[in-house]
């Protein structure tokens, strides 16, 4: 079963997935949801990135905004997969225990957290 994404840290990512076919619909979302609540959305990167397996965008908020933004993103997200994850300064618990899905889970590359 997906884990789902739950208000229980202080700062979060959100890393929306696309593809060729959905970067148009990915990037919108993103800036909409950056002039919406008012939060950081990183670059658009066409190709994977970090542990992200496809094109991803990031948006970074706290858990002032999650209950808010969480279910705006699901709703707007369209079939879009995206990774949810708190930000506590260790990376591998970030993408692995502290992290939930909007859609399908995928297989993220941890191997560059795992010393």
């Amino acid at each position: 079963m997906t884990k789902r994404p739950r208000n229980i840290f202080t700062d979060y990512h959100a890393h929306i997935y696309f593809d060729e076919s959905t970067i148009e619909h990915a990037t919108t979302l993103c800036e909409r949801a950056g002039k919406l609540f008012h939060i950081n959305v990183g670059r658009i990167h066409n190709n994977p990135v970090g542990p992200h397996p496809s094109g991803s965008c990031q948006l970074t908020f706290n858990h002032l905004l999650f209950d808010q933004l969480i279910p705006w993103l699901e709703e707007n997200r369209r079939g879009l997969t995206i990774l949810v994850h708190a930000v506590t300064g260790n990376n591998l618990e970030d993408h692995t225990t502290n992290a939930a899905w909007l859609g399908d889970e995928v297989s993220l590359d941890i191997s560059m957290f795992v010393a």
